[in-house]
């Protein structure tokens, strides 16, 4: 089994993965954001050859993690999907019925369009905007979750609560020898909020700068030629 680090926030524990995810202990909840689930469908119908097999590893990556962690329920922190409905979409509803029973909630991002009947027949509770804040927002005892921090008005930061966000694919660069650098996608943990990594393999990464304080884990790949297994780095 791959490495896991454990991040106590608010008297909870939060196992971060190398496979770009969070598993609430307390309340058994898998936690996800940008899984883009369409993306390489909606590229290939623009004319842009990229290969299928990419979305595949991805929901079997989702496969593996449901069954390593057992979770009573899934939240997705936006941009579950990518775009406008495509056969990769289908695929998913056929994914989905293999899942039945569990719980998937989204806080629908800015790239979640699809039409709300889609959704409710692929089983997803959708999250929605209360007084205070833009966009839909999931609230589980002291935690606050929703797509992009940056649209959470600042008298809305509460000190008594802890936000959970996505959306900006956070990177850290790291320096080695020679003055040579490699970007790494990570998680960051903030005063007052986390940002998550896409879920999905098929995004890019955007560089932070942490203050001191804050907390970063850059997430290592797997070496496939000599079969090592991907990592945890804090930075």
């Amino acid at each position: 089994m791959q490495q896991l680090i454990p991040h106590r926030l608010l008297n909870n524990t939060f196992l971060l993965s190398p496979d770009r995810c969070i598993f609430w202990q307390e309340e058994k909840i898998l936690i996800l954001s940008d899984l883009h689930l369409g993306k390489t469908g909606h590229f290939r119908k623009s004319g842009i050859a990229v290969p299928q097999a990419i979305f595949k590893e991805d929901m079997q990556r989702l496969v593996t993690l449901l069954q390593l962690y057992k979770p009573e329920q899934v939240v997705v922190i936006g941009d579950m999907f990518h775009s406008y409905d495509n056969r990769e979409h289908d695929f998913f509803i056929k994914w989905r019925k293999d899942f039945e029973q569990l719980c998937i909630l989204l806080v629908k991002g800015n790239h979640d369009i699809l039409k709300t009947k889609w959704y409710e027949e692929a089983g997803i509770k959708l999250c929605e905007p209360i007084t205070g804040f833009k966009n839909a927002i999931l609230t589980i005892g002291n935690f606050i979750f929703t797509h992009d921090i940056n649209d959470v008005e600042p008298a809305a930061l509460d000190p008594t609560k802890y936000f959970f966000s996505g959306h900006i694919h956070p990177g850290i660069s790291i320096r080695g020898l020679g003055k040579q650098s490699l970007r790494f996608p990570c998680f960051y943990f903030g005063e007052q909020y986390a940002v998550l990594p896409a879920f999905s393999m098929f995004t890019g990464t955007q560089g932070i700068k942490p203050k001191r304080g804050e907390s970063v884990y850059a997430l290592l790949s797997p070496n496939l030629s000599t079969g090592e297994l991907g990592g945890i780095l804090k930075v």
